[in-house]
């Protein structure tokens, strides 16, 4: 199948905005996914619910709860532009923020149970061998929930590439700059004799999402046989 030139701008448009979301909240899904998994604090239900909404929260609730705190006049929005230039209103990297707030459950869901998974008694050792908090972390806690680490990527990342309702609540839906397949379908859906093209994007997001599926088990059998030596 020969892509058009809209659907290869429609394709790689979705690719960087996904990208570019798993990219930037991957550390912050691992630190909030090894918190939940090994902290004990007051208040850890509440926060594992409030990191957990997004998953029950309307799309368009997210979006417009982001419009109303992250746009150029919302809460942080505002400040974020006066001072240091940043905007995420109507662009790509808007986009982005979206997939990756509808994303990030998912991502945290999965590193945390490979985290709790892990015999906490190699982490004591290691501490008792004088090895501090944050290379435990690094050199055990992290190589053995790689597996987990990889699958929170691929749904996040397969999560961004649908999004569709935060998206054009908080961003539009502009051709070039926010129109990811989503709504590129949604778009062509809305025109005359516009099923075919729809199908031809639905086509190509379903080989995307198979991809990234593929691509994850062949990277998880490496990973254990690397551990097994």
């Amino acid at each position: 199948m020969i892509l058009t030139q809209f659907e290869w701008q429609t394709l790689l448009l979705s690719l960087k905005v996904a990208g570019a979301a798993i990219l930037f909240s991957l550390p912050l899904g691992i630190l909030t996914a090894w918190i939940l998994a090994r902290c004990q604090f007051w208040g850890k239900s509440l926060f594992d619910s409030v990191v957990h909404l997004p998953l029950v929260l309307p799309p368009v609730v997210l979006g417009y709860l982001l419009l109303l705190t992250m746009g150029r006049h919302g809460v942080i929005g505002e400040w974020l532009n006066h001072f240091f230039h940043i905007s995420f209103s109507f662009n790509w990297q808007g986009a982005a923020l979206a997939s990756a707030v509808v994303a990030f459950p998912l991502m945290v869901r999965s590193i945390r149970l490979a985290i709790e998974s892990i015999d906490i008694r190699l982490e004591n050792v290691a501490r008792t061998l004088g090895a501090s908090s944050l290379r435990v972390s690094v050199t055990i806690t992290l190589p053995l929930a790689f597996p987990g680490v990889l699958m929170g990527i691929v749904l996040g990342f397969a999560r961004c590439l649908g999004e569709f309702g935060a998206t054009i609540t908080f961003v539009s839906n502009i051709q070039g700059e926010t129109r990811t397949l989503p709504l590129a379908m949604y778009t062509l859906l809305q025109m005359p004799n516009g099923e075919s093209a729809a199908l031809r994007l639905c086509i190509i997001s379903i080989v995307l999402s198979l991809v990234a599926l593929f691509l994850s088990e062949m990277l998880n059998r490496w990973h254990k046989k690397k551990l097994a030596g």
